[in-house]
């Protein structure tokens, strides 16, 4: 039996197309991450502005990614993966060219919707598994998922340094220009796959949509990541304008409160990430964290009047947003199974983008009605559901899922190979696909040995 690791080295092509579209989905994302801490000041300055108009042009475009994302992975499925992100570029862009022309509220909102039905990240990770070997993936998925955040850290420390040079209209054309340059990437770095990923389970699929949404521990994380991006987007609702009138810092050096926050933040929370990638801590790890972003919010509530609460507050919240955006995925990873990755991935990111629409809609709201108390209270109680859900439900057995390749030659039935594996030790879930030649067992790591699958006859290869 032919035997992978997740030490083997990415070669030269796995190495060029995860840096390529590393690439493509940072700087795509950076232009959304740069309006952020500006949108809310930017509309409010226009004529008819409202609280809620205000919320509509920050979240806006999560309603359009929600709604786009599984059709565009669909549809990459039929007509190809780098046709589906180039037109997805050309539509961010053009909402971008609409957004910096915009005389009025109401055509930031168009340009903010359009920039978010250009909905690549679905097809983006479809590639990044068309491109990788199966022992690849994991690490893949993780160098993408790193550079989102650094993309987002970065993102929010710039945007007053590029307010002030070119404005926020500026912004969107250099957000247009970046989507463009994004196209020359995806054409001329990006390698062409000759077929899709082979393993079924990494694609959406409505097969099986009804047992990912059933699974309690699944909507326990999609439910999290919606609450996480709710808060975050309600959150920059009111902040910008709190820095102005509360710490009488001009809109242009907001960033003298931001790069101090993120970057103690960072600082506080590696720690607690390192301990979270100890398996009987992440759970604990994570509740923490949900904890700590429950009292950033409680810290805001009560001391928004003053600007020590407004920085430690952020601080806090901060710590616990950017622990959580890097612990929910790998964790969705470990608790989806093997032969609904895809569907699961799908459903998590339509949740979080939904999530970002909420947060502007009902941040506006609150803002318009309550005042910053009124975002705050909310967030925080958001929070502390959020926490309940985490510590009151089962807590969940991570397990990593291991690809079986079965022998397109073997006789046997699916009871046979299935019987087979559920003997081996560390295997305690197994579900084979005989039509497809695949296996997806779930094992304790600690107890399993991949030499136990040359025992079995008919299984021809295995990958994590």
């Amino acid at each position: 039996m032919r035997s992978t690791r997740l030490t083997t080295p990415m070669n030269a092509v796995e190495r060029k197309a995860v840096t390529a579209l590393a690439g493509v989905f940072s700087l795509r994302m950076f232009g959304l991450f740069l309006v952020l801490p500006l949108m809310a000041i930017y509309a409010n300055a226009f004529e008819g502005a409202t609280p809620l108009m205000i919320g509509l042009a920050l979240g806006i475009y999560g309603l359009t990614q929600a709604i786009f994302q599984i059709p565009f992975g669909m549809l990459s499925d039929r007509w190809g993966r780098k046709p589906l992100i180039i037109f997805g570029l050309l539509i961010f862009a053009g909402g971008s060219v609409v957004a910096a022309l915009a005389e009025s509220v109401e055509g930031i909102i168009i340009g903010r919707a359009l920039q978010g039905s250009g909905a690549i990240a679905a097809v983006v990770l479809a590639l990044v598994a068309d491109l990788t070997r199966e022992q690849q993936r994991t690490k893949a998925m993780a160098l993408l998922g790193m550079s989102i955040g650094a993309s987002f850290l970065f993102a929010l420390m710039a945007s007053p340094f590029l307010d002030h040079w070119i404005g926020m209209s500026g912004i969107f054309w250099l957000t247009a220009v970046l989507s463009i340059l994004s196209i020359g990437v995806v054409g001329f770095f990006v390698p062409a796959p000759t077929q899709n990923a082979s393993d079924p389970g990494l694609k959406a699929t409505k097969r099986y949509f009804l047992d990912v949404l059933q699974d309690a521990q699944l909507l326990r994380l999609d439910l999290g990541i919606f609450i996480l991006h709710m808060t975050l987007t309600a959150l920059f609702v009111v902040v910008p304008f709190l820095i102005i009138e509360v710490l009488e810092i001009g809109r242009n050096s907001h960033w003298q409160v931001y790069i101090p926050v993120l970057i103690a933040s960072i600082l506080l929370m590696v720690p607690l990430l390192i301990l979270g990638m100890k398996r009987q801590r992440t759970i604990d790890v994570l509740r923490l964290a949900i904890a700590v972003l429950g009292l950033g919010f409680l810290i805001l509530v009560t001391g928004w009047t003053t600007a020590s609460g407004i920085v430690v507050g952020l601080g806090v919240f901060f710590i616990g947003f950017n622990l959580l955006e890097a612990m929910l995925p790998s964790l969705l990873t470990r608790i989806a199974p093997g032969y609904a990755k895809g569907t699961a991935s799908g459903i998590y990111n339509t949740f979080e983008f939904l999530g970002v629409f909420i947060g502007g809609v009902i941040g506006g709201l609150m803002f318009g009605s309550f005042g910053a108390t009124g975002v705050f209270g909310f967030c925080l109680v958001s929070s502390l559901l959020w926490l309940a859900l985490s510590i009151f439900g089962p807590k969940p057995e991570l397990r990593d899922s291991v690809t079986v390749y079965i022998d397109p030659h073997h006789s046997d039935g699916a009871n046979a190979i299935e019987h087979d594996l559920r003997r081996l030790a560390g295997v305690d879930n197994v579900t084979v696909l005989l039509g497809e030649k695949i296996a997806y067992i779930r094992v304790d790591d600690e107890k399993f040995d991949p030499k136990q699958l040359e025992r079995i006859d008919g299984v021809a290869s295995s990958s994590r």
